[in-house]
């Protein structure tokens, strides 16, 4: 009964097809031992009833098993890595430790089973806002790359299952993640088909109208597409045979999240989108004579087909280093339509297909050099403990989306860079000393500055000098994550040795000129300057952009102004004034009146200036770089933008409770007739109100017309409301809005 109980008859029909698919892929590579143990962990587990279904309702045995079937068939990993798929939520729920795995298993499964069982904990702890689990969960991924095929796979096979789920708020939470991290890894590693079909569900799962938008006008377009399609391959057809090579060519359109995506950017509807399908030509080829079929293939094609030299990507002479090769060609064919062209052979379109595993097949290797510097990388700066673990992330991201550049050095060692590095990043990528002390390089010759981008083929001598330092402003010259945390890195302790100078430069000339250092006066002076923080103060100290007897000279005049009786005071008293509307962002009590996601406690948010949420309004979170959160008003106008760039870092927000005595500053806008009898009558109907208060107005006048903006402070959006609607009843108001 507990069998039943555990799997319904579906499941039971379906983990039997799933089984049988899975035994036939597996072959040879899985023994007929592990297959007896793993049949009886698994019966162990299900009669134990410690296995337990996910969020969606999944029972665990058949997501491994769906998750194997994409790994063995669409991945091509066989052997181990079923192994552990399957027993990792046997060993997740206690049924059999990772010490038992590894002596009846063998330690290869045990390993990736650590790596599964760790990543499963991670998730469970919602790394989205915890940074520093979010940095463990990455690092983990860079530990085995097997952890890393399976994981998307598992994604993938999630993905396809939960069309019909009710449990919207974790479907979308499954969406974002693999836009933002699954599909970038799966492009990473070469598994192109996986990361389209991961970023078609995540934009049918985040924005259901505009991907069936998509999919309905290429249904309607599929007829004429097809006959342009058949028309174009005719010709090539003919004259890749005449010239004695086996082929096949294939048609296919853009993704559909591809077709979003050149929408967004080129801000254009469907319609003007032309290049909408690509032409693949696979050459059934012999080893030695690959590329040059390839390239036999190419003349053929630009010499019917007017070529873009521009749009030539050559990745034959130089593959990337996921392993991908192939010829990619984008012509002008029939009625002016440009037509990108692939061309590659049998071998490279598997590998394309595959990805790594395909890879590691052909080449009869477990690794790959430039995966594996990738990998080294990643590790670098996730371990760094002082990098932000959310600008890791993007920075990350754009990394694994990155093409490659190939540069070599004066003796020709060949290194890879991403796409858009500049001569600082090259100098870090081969030494962090050589990048710390780097004023420039020669290029093919030529000497060029540190921000000079590198291009395939360029050959680089870095140029050094032993009074260089690292700058501020180089963060805004690297691309590449390593340079940046080696420079921020270089800064911090340049910075801290600076500011302990800074203070003993000061302490020194009080004491020199006898003058009493009070701590409340000095802060109250360093305000009074601008800075916002005290090390910006001790920072133009010590680079000498404020000179301290000029800081001594304020310090007395602050001193004096305090001390002093006469009308200073009311100085003070109004820049107090201007300052107060930011007391909200400290207030006590928010986390008793604002739940974040699923009633986390102890984070720390402010409320975002753009859109001045109060208690009561529709509102989200929005993680920052810091890793606090920043609360939006639903209607925020940025809103659109940060859920296009930054999806993945929302997370759902609500005010509970009841308001607790808690203000906010709002800013009102009034039109009206030009009548300072209006603004009288705004300002005292503002000032009758209880638990309400103005604090600034500024008043433009127009042809007969004033446009007024007020800042109040508020309670709660039901307060507002009834402010507004008394506002508007004031004969001469013509518009009263929130802004």
């Amino acid at each position: 009964m507990d069998k039943i109980a555990f799997i319904t008859e579906a499941e039971k029909e379906e983990f039997f097809a799933l089984y049988k698919q899975l035994y036939q892929l597996a072959g040879d590579s899985v023994t007929t031992d592990n297959i007896r143990n793993l049949k009886k962990y698994l019966t162990a587990g299900v009669n134990d009833k410690k296995l337990i279904r996910n969020n969606f309702g999944m029972n665990p045995i058949i997501r491994d098993l769906r998750t194997a079937l994409v790994v063995a068939d669409e991945i091509g990993m066989k052997g181990s890595g079923l192994t552990g798929i399957m027993l990792h939520a046997i060993v997740k729920s206690g049924v059999l430790t990772v010490e038992q795995v590894k002596s009846e298993f063998g330690e290869d499964v045990a390993n990736i089973i650590k790596g599964l069982v760790k990543t499963s904990e991670l998730y469970a702890k919602s790394p989205a806002i915890e940074s520093e689990n979010f940095r463990n969960l990455l690092l983990s991924f860079a530990e085995d790359m097997r952890v890393i095929l399976i994981m998307i796979a598992d994604r993938v096979s999630l993905m396809r299952h939960i069309k019909n789920t009710d449990k919207e708020e974790d479907r979308l939470k499954v969406a974002n993640e693999a836009a933002y991290l699954y599909a970038p890894l799966a492009h990473k590693l070469g598994l192109y088909k996986l990361k389209s079909e991961l970023e078609d569900l995540s934009l049918k799962y985040l924005r259901k109208d505009m991907y069936y938008l998509i999919k309905d006008k290429l249904n309607e377009t599929k007829a004429s597409r097809d006959k342009y399609i058949a028309s174009f391959i005719e010709p090539i057809q003919k004259k890749v045979a005449a010239a004695g090579l086996t082929f096949d060519i294939k048609g296919r359109t853009k993704s559909i999240h591809s077709i979003w995506n050149k929408m967004q950017k080129q801000k254009t509807a469907f319609e003007n989108i032309y290049d909408l399908f690509a032409i693949r030509i696979i050459i059934d080829s012999d080893d030695d004579k690959e590329k040059q079929e390839c390239w036999q293939a190419y003349s053929i094609v630009t010499d019917m087909y007017q070529p873009n030299p521009k749009r030539l990507r050559d990745w034959l002479s130089i593959p990337k280093s996921n392993g991908y090769e192939s010829l990619h060609i984008t012509v002008m064919g029939p009625e002016g339509k440009w037509v990108e062209v692939q061309i590659r052979t049998r071998r490279m379109d598997d590998i394309a297909e595959r990805g790594l595993a395909a890879h590691w097949r052909y080449k009869g290797v477990k690794g790959e050099s430039g995966l594996d510097e990738w990998l080294t990388s990643v590790r670098e700066a996730l371990e760094n403990s002082d990098s932000d673990s959310l600008q890791v992330m993007d920075q990350f991201k754009m990394d694994l989306y990155e093409d490659e550049v190939f540069v070599f050095t004066p003796k020709g060692d060949l290194f890879k860079l991403p796409k858009g590095a500049t001569v600082l990043d090259f100098a870090f990528h081969i030494h962090s000393k050589l990048g710390s002390k780097c004023i420039g390089a020669r290029v093919n010759g030529k000497n060029v500055q540190l921000k000079q981008k590198l291009n395939s083929g360029d050959q680089v001598e870095i140029m050094t000098s032993n009074t260089q330092s690292p700058k501020r402003d180089w963060l805004k010259i690297v691309t590449t994550s390593k340079a940046r945390n080696k420079i921020r890195q270089a800064l911090k302790e340049m910075a801290a040795t600076q500011l302990d100078f800074a203070k003993e430069t000061l302490e020194r000339k009080f004491k020199n000129r006898k003058i009493d250092y009070d701590e409340g006066v000095m802060m109250r002076m360093i305000k009074r300057l601008g800075y916002k923080v005290v090390t910006e103060f001790y920072q133009a100290i010590a680079e000498e952009t404020l000179d301290v007897n000029d800081v001594l000279e304020k310090y007395l005049e602050q001193k004096k102004r305090e001390t002093d009786s006469h009308e200073e005071v009311v100085y003070r008293s109004a820049e107090g004034y201007n300052l107060q509307p930011q007391k909200e962002e400290t207030n006590n009590s928010k986390e008793d009146v604002l739940v974040i996601d699923q009633n986390l406690k102890g984070i720390d948010f402010k409320l975002a200036k753009c859109c001045n949420p109060i208690y009561g309004d529709d509102v989200f979170g929005f993680v920052t770089v810091s890793g606090g959160i920043k609360i939006h008003r639903n209607d925020c106008p940025n809103a659109d933008q940060m859920r296009d760039r930054f999806g993945y870092r929302f997370v759902k927000a609500k005010w509970a409770g009841k308001s607790q005595g808690t203000q906010y500053p709002i800013t009102l806008r009034v039109v009206g007739h030009d009548d300072i009898g209006i603004v009288t009558n705004i300002t005292s109907i503002i000032s009758k109100e209880n638990d309400i208060s103005l604090r600034a107005i500024g008043i433009d006048s127009n042809d007969g017309l004033f446009s007024g903006t007020l800042t109040i402070m508020v309670g709660d959006t039901g307060r507002l409301e009834a402010l507004i609607k008394k506002l508007r009843t004031v004969k001469g108001v013509k518009q009263v809005s929130r802004t």
